[in-house]
């Protein structure tokens, strides 16, 4: 079989698509390449879920937390401890043990004279208990990087904005959220990287691969038991993973430098060799 046709066999066949049947018998370094890659597909997805999610909670959280009222500052500060002072892998069997325990049916519930039934069972899946896991906790630690930020803004910059007759909201909107995105984006960088790295941790964790739809180290498992060598699939895993690290860095770094667009930019370095005396 051509690697082509490997391409259009499994490509997306992590999500469904594509052949059901995993290689057997003779398999080829472009079927480990070619599946690892579509595994890793679901890790793109727990990632870039759970950093859209946690980046408006984490904003609430550290809005919560730097308050002044001890009603909002003592609960945003004790979900931030409680997700920061456990380890993630712990928070995903407790997650799952705890979306099992609900009720299979359901919530019922009425509204309006009209009963509704609330679904539970979808939370038990990989795809929805792993991402509420991953958003919760990447939501507290980004709550920190941004708590941070925002005791750094400058008081001046505040005062320059009351003093123009901003309001509340249009101080928050023009100068703390810009200023404080400022400062905290390298640290917020680290942390989708550390988020995109701690996606590997579900494979370990209690929520099941739905039919065989499992991420890039359910495929590299499978490589590593059908082969009996572990040092060809992992190090594929590894690769992928590094591709999609120097991704988010480059995407990061283009906000990053839409954010500081007012800022002068270091000239770039030319090399300019003496070809005369």
């Amino acid at each position: 079989m051509m690697c082509s046709d490997t391409l259009a066999d499994y490509g997306l066949r992590a999500f469904g698509i594509g052949e059901r049947l995993l290689p057997k018998g003779d398999i080829t370094l472009c079927d480990q390449i070619v599946l690892i890659g579509s595994g890793m597909l679901w890790n793109i997805y727990f990632a870039a879920l759970a950093l859209a999610l946690g980046f408006v909670f984490a904003t609430v959280l550290a809005l919560g937390k730097a308050s002044a009222n001890p009603w909002a500052r003592k609960p945003a500060s004790g979900f931030v401890f409680f997700f920061r002072g456990t380890p993630l892998f712990i928070q995903f069997f407790f997650a799952y043990e705890l979306f099992v325990m609900l009720p299979r049916a359901g919530f019922e519930f009425a509204w309006l004279g009209v009963e509704f039934t609330l679904e539970t069972r979808w939370l038990t899946r990989a795809w929805a208990g792993a991402t509420v896991v991953l958003w919760l906790n990447t939501s507290a630690y980004t709550a920190e990087i941004f708590y941070g930020a925002l005791r750094s803004v400058p008081a001046g910059d505040i005062e320059a904005a009351k003093a123009y007759g901003m309001n509340g909201p249009q101080r928050f909107r023009r100068i703390i959220w810009p200023s404080m995105l400022r400062l905290s984006w390298a640290s917020y960088t680290n942390e989708a990287i550390f988020l995109f790295h701690a996606t590997t941790l579900i494979f370990f964790s209690a929520f099941p691969a739905w039919k065989q739809q499992g991420d890039a180290l359910y495929y590299a498992n499978y490589f590593a038991e059908q082969t009996y060598n572990p040092f060809v699939p992992y190090p594929i895993v590894a690769v992928w993973f590094i591709l999609g690290t120097l991704a988010i860095i480059g995407l990061f770094g283009l906000v990053n430098r839409r954010l500081n667009r007012h800022l002068p930019q270091a000239p770039r370095l030319k090399y300019r060799p003496k070809l005369m005396r």
